[in-house]
């Protein structure tokens, strides 16, 4: 008795799997060619881009809206959104500057507690309750806003040469202290997101989440796990804007969650969830940075600029990841 020959088709061809790894890479790195290409062409135009000190103003300036896109790109990968990190960013200057008499810890670390107790009840009512992330989250902003605004109508001033302000505006090796925090951030995210238990429950709960529960993932514990870290992040980002500008304000803040959601996009985080890295999420902070600095460096163009090139790279971004995913089912 002859044994049936295995299809052909069943084996996957190796000119198949070098085409979707080409398509998997471009789809998750395409954001890097995308930056350095930008770099070029703006160190042309402008012979003051490519300085050392323009470079720095704008991986300084990225810090803020990097932690706060290294915790949306977690709760994009996991299948949700956080629309409350905006407001949280406000809410955790106020607290920061409200707690800078008592020294530079109670500053630093009491908004970072703020926000994970915000993302921890965001957490429990997406992963215990079973609500809408968007709703959970929107509700979420208007809240901490208000919050935000009944604790501080106005600015509240921090003392410019105190312990706390220097952690802003301070150096190491003559690099700023915010780009040493950024990087290490994006690094320690990196290793949770692809070297721990974690990170593949993420991957799993926002490619299917009943497949994710059937394997044996505690589902509703990493979705509340993954919002107290976006929540503590924005309030990290907030106490660090806060130490920068010497000042707490209840409005600062204001677009982040929009500006962190494209920035992750971008950078090949899908809106659908399951797929992410954070390099590419940390290159898609850097492209918009870069985008507001040649608006800067143009002069002559009104700020609203930037979101109208920002939201054309996301637009742009999102059929790229539609027509790759396509192909790699094909």
């Amino acid at each position: 008795m002859t044994t049936p020959a295995t299809p052909t088709a069943a084996i996957p061809r190796p000119t198949a799997q070098r085409r979707n790894r080409v398509l998997e890479l471009t789809q998750s790195h395409g954001v890097i060619g995308a930056v350095l290409l930008l770099c070029i062409i703006a160190a042309i135009a402008f012979p003051s881009f490519a300085t050392p000190a323009n470079l720095s103003a704008i991986a300084t300036a990225a810090c803020f809206i990097g932690l706060i896109t290294i915790g949306q790109s977690l709760v994009l990968i996991s299948g949700g959104i956080d629309l409350s990190v905006g407001s949280m960013v406000g809410l955790a200057t106020v607290v920061a500057a409200l707690a800078a008499p008592y020294g530079w810890a109670a500053a630093l670390l009491a908004p970072v507690l703020v926000g994970a107790v915000g993302g921890l009840l965001n957490g429990l009512l997406i992963g215990k309750a079973r609500m809408a992330p968007f709703i959970v989250t929107l509700s979420a902003l208007l809240a901490f806003k208000g919050i935000a605004v009944a604790l501080a109508s106005s600015s509240i001033v921090i003392d410019a040469h105190s312990g706390f302000s220097t952690i802003g505006n301070g150096s190491v090796l003559g690099i700023s202290n915010l780009i040493w925090v950024l990087l290490a951030a994006f690094a320690i995210a990196g290793l949770v997101l692809n070297r721990t238990g974690f990170g593949s429950d993420l991957f799993a709960l926002g490619g299917n989440e009943d497949a994710a529960r059937m394997m044996g993932s505690n589902t509703s514990r990493v979705k509340v796990a993954v919002y107290v870290i976006s929540g503590s992040l924005a309030g990290f980002s907030g106490a660090l804007l806060a130490s920068r500008l010497s000042s707490g304000v209840s409005t600062l803040g204001t677009g982040y969650e929009l500006t962190s959601i494209a920035a992750a996009v971008i950078g090949g985080v899908l809106l659908t969830g399951g797929v992410g890295t954070m390099l590419g999420a940390l290159f898609g902070v850097l492209l918009i940075g870069i985008i507001q600095n040649i608006i800067n460096q143009v002069g002559t163009l009104n700020a609203y600029y930037q979101d109208l090139v920002t939201g054309l790279f996301l637009v742009l971004a999102v059929v790229v990841q539609g027509v790759l995913s396509n192909r790699r089912r094909q």
